[in-house]
């Protein structure tokens, strides 16, 4: 069965990116603003790169936090990426306390003072929980980063995989049908195709 997989324009998404990795592994999405298409897709990805506030007053001005809420609710296959992830929590600290979507609690957090921010380059996810997400990945394969804050989840049973930058943070969370990386698995090689593939096979959509 073929399924619609729709990636999410929201004016802060590595869109280019995603869109290539998604090709080269097989599958053909189709790039979106309209939260219609959205709601009528099997598989979503929710990238973003910049600052979580700016991605909220975006995501509110569109609708798309709305649609975003509703289609996670229905447990559709969602895989978010970098602020996308970030904004999945309750708050955020950049540039003050600013609200996210609350999908799940938890805020995101500022990278301790005396570190070289962003945090850019590669570095090692320690899978925490056995998962399909990681079929075919080894334990402490290294991601690429790019990023000044950090998510928090309050719920520790969602982080499947952590990373060490002057603390141990939460680099990878699954509930449900909803994956999220603070990473990037299109800038990270052999090994984020391989984490998309393994999310589509989760979702159902053959490569």
């Amino acid at each position: 069965m073929n399924k619609d997989i729709v990636i999410i324009d929201y004016g802060a998404g590595n869109l280019r990116s995603v869109n290539n990795s998604l090709v080269k592994i097989g599958c053909h999405p189709a790039i979106t603003s309209r939260p219609e298409d959205v709601l009528n897709a099997d598989v979503v990805f929710f990238p973003g790169v910049g600052a979580a506030p700016d991605a909220m007053e975006s995501l509110k001005n569109s609708g798309l936090d709305v649609t975003l809420k509703r289609v996670i609710d229905e447990k559709r296959p969602v895989f978010a990426v970098c602020v996308g992830m970030q904004v999945l929590l309750s708050t955020t600290e950049e540039g003050g306390l600013h609200d996210c979507l609350s999908i799940l609690p938890g805020s995101v957090k500022k990278l301790p003072p005396g570190l070289k921010v962003p945090h850019m380059g590669w570095n090692q996810v320690e899978q925490k929980v056995e998962h399909p997400v990681f079929q075919g990945i080894p334990d402490m394969t290294n991601f690429y980063f790019v990023h000044s804050y950090y998510p928090d989840p309050e719920d520790e049973s969602v982080i499947v995989g952590v990373t060490e930058y002057g603390l141990r943070f939460c680099s990878i969370l699954v509930k449900e049908n909803l994956i999220a990386t603070q990473f990037h698995p299109e800038k990270s090689a052999e090994y984020g195709l391989k984490l998309y593939a393994n999310f589509l096979e989760i979702a159902g959509v053959k490569l």
